[in-house]
């Protein structure tokens, strides 16, 4: 269906007005918070597209329109001076402009309707422990996981308008999909055969689903097997990089996640980090060679048991300890998520820390913090309330999920059971192995199939599996996402630099309650807007920053 030329006009002179009337008005008084905030809320509603077909629509044409749109919402932004304003608003006015930045990125760079088959995936079955979805998502995904079986007449009418979604949107993005990036092209078609098997599996979860259900899951199945036969077809005339280069990663990081660092900052982070982890590693089982090996945990029972008994102790600890304002929601928001037992055979990385000693896996899952704290005690900000788009949040919730594992042990969790630290070392290189091949990969020096390769290889003891899906995930999910591999370990470096300056200001009066309780305070936001909020510096303002 081709967009109407006057529509597109109409529009125009419909906005066109109101623009110029919120520009005159700016000029006769100064701008205020409660301008920002408007702006943030119609640049929300702006970005988001509108429906073709009962989809969303990221046809050529309409985005086009959208980017030449958006420099109207930056010029407004920039007209706004926060000099005066509070720290908290200051803040807030560079979190929205990295989200416009975000948009523009994506406009320009990532292209992820042109570029990535996974971007129609539409079936989520699992919630995810980040504030909203990592890497680009479109606007009509399927929370399967929200929904609660057997589904009441309600849910079924509302998954089946849901599901009618799917077909034309992967009709759409036959047209949409003209990008030559082969790496995000292959392990995107294998992400939609994975919504094929999902569909499948749906199906006998609603055995009572009403005809209009069934039609839509049938209809939802038949057109991703369909787009899936497509995507293979085309496959091999995509022959093209998937790395967006140094060039767009640099503006990337600092633009749009305001990370004040650039590729090759990160490649230097990357490489002292992983050799810091083995040479720990190393130091640790020096220092344990007199100690029994760790078992782990061989039933389920032993597993339910292990895991729960982590999380008593572990919330104990942070209370006891003085580590963190500890709510008493945060046990059941934890709790919820201990997982349960795998058979050997089909334990990936993470599953093999976690049968060892819960505790390596589950100091990560500070993520559940962060949901239960934004549900139970949202930010007073209405910019920083919710999830904000573009992963802009990506230093911070992955950074500090990543400082907490290093965090209990200094802090001596694991004093009664040394032989877990070195899990701790473990992790820290998993990480570090799999940003610094994401990096080589952003920069096209690596394809994906030598960006798991260097991972497996410098991932301690062999725990990651070349033969389970964790590692092909992970690098796609990097791949998709430019910077996000990365954040796990410079978000930590950033931190700790927080700590640094706010230790520094504070002197004796430095307490790791205070500055936990501060920081989580401040918001699932940039580590280097957190840094602002705390301290007053910003970046740069101080030597040794870049």
């Amino acid at each position: 269906m081709r967009e109407c030329p006057t529509r597109r006009i109409g529009v125009f002179l419909v906005a066109a007005p109101l623009v110029l009337a919120w520009t005159l008005e700016a000029r006769q008084r100064p701008a205020t918070y409660t301008d920002l905030v408007t702006l943030f809320e119609e640049f929300v509603a702006f970005e988001r597209p509108p429906l073709r077909d009962g989809a969303p629509d990221y046809t050529h044409s309409t985005l086009e329109g959208k980017r030449r749109t958006l420099s109207t919402f930056q010029s407004r932004l920039t007209a706004i001076d926060p000099g005066s304003w509070s720290i908290d608003h200051r803040v807030d006015h560079a979190l929205v402009g990295a989200l416009m930045n975000g948009l523009d990125f994506d406009l320009r760079v990532l292209r992820p309707w042109e570029r990535d088959p996974a971007f129609y995936k539409s079936i989520w079955t699992e919630q995810r422990d980040t504030p909203a979805h990592e890497g680009p998502t479109h606007h009509a995904v399927v929370e399967l996981w929200a929904y609660a079986f057997p589904l009441s007449k309600a849910d079924q009418a509302k998954l089946a308008l849901q599901l009618r979604s799917i077909p034309p949107l992967l009709t759409q993005a036959r047209g949409n999909l003209t990008g030559n990036a082969r790496d995000l092209w292959i392990t995107g078609t294998g992400t939609m055969a994975e919504q094929v098997t999902d569909l499948e599996a749906l199906a006998p979860k609603v055995p009572d689903a009403s005809d209009e259900l069934n039609r839509a899951i049938r209809a939802a199945r038949a057109s991703t097997a369909d787009f899936v036969t497509w995507l293979e077809r085309e496959g091999s005339s995509r022959t093209g990089p998937s790395g967006i280069g140094k060039k767009e990663y640099n503006w990337s990081l600092r633009n749009v996640h305001l990370v004040p660092l650039t590729w090759d900052d990160e490649v230097a982070i990357l490489e002292r980090e992983l050799a810091r982890a083995h040479a720990s590693l190393k130091l640790e089982e020096h220092r344990n060679r007199g100690l029994p090996p760790l078992t782990a945990a061989a039933t389920p029972d032993e597993y339910r048991q292990r895991a729960n008994a982590a999380v008593t102790k572990y919330v104990a600890f942070l209370k006891d300890n003085d580590v963190l304002t500890v709510q008493d929601y945060l046990d059941p928001a934890l709790r919820e998520h201990i997982g349960g037992f795998v058979p050997l055979e089909r334990r990936n990385f993470f599953g093999i820390a976690s049968h060892y000693e819960p505790m390596t896996l589950f100091s990560h899952f500070y993520h559940w913090f962060d949901h239960a704290w934004v549900k139970r005690a949202p930010h007073a900000s209405p910019i920083r309330r919710g999830a904000t788009q573009f992963n802009v949040w990506d230093s911070r919730a992955e950074g500090m999920a990543t400082a907490m594992e290093e965090i209990i042990l200094h802090a001596g969790y694991y004093d009664d059971n040394p032989r877990a630290r070195e899990i701790v070392w473990i992790m820290l290189a998993q990480r570090c192995a799999r940003g610094l091949a994401s990096l080589y990969a952003q920069a096209n020096q690596f394809d994906i199939k030598q960006a798991k390769a260097f991972q497996v290889e410098w991932t301690p003891r062999g725990w990651m599996r070349p033969d389970l899906d964790l590692l092909g995930f992970e690098q796609q999910l990097y791949l998709r996402q430019p910077g996000y591999g990365t954040s796990y370990v410079t978000g930590k470096y950033l931190i700790d630099q927080v700590i640094r300056d706010r230790a520094h200001q504070l002197g004796d009066r430095f307490t790791l309650r205070r500055f936990f309780d501060e920081f989580n305070t401040a918001g699932v936001i940039p580590v280097s807007l957190i840094r602002l909020q705390l301290t007053g510096a910003q970046v740069g303002t101080e030597r040794g920053d870049r």
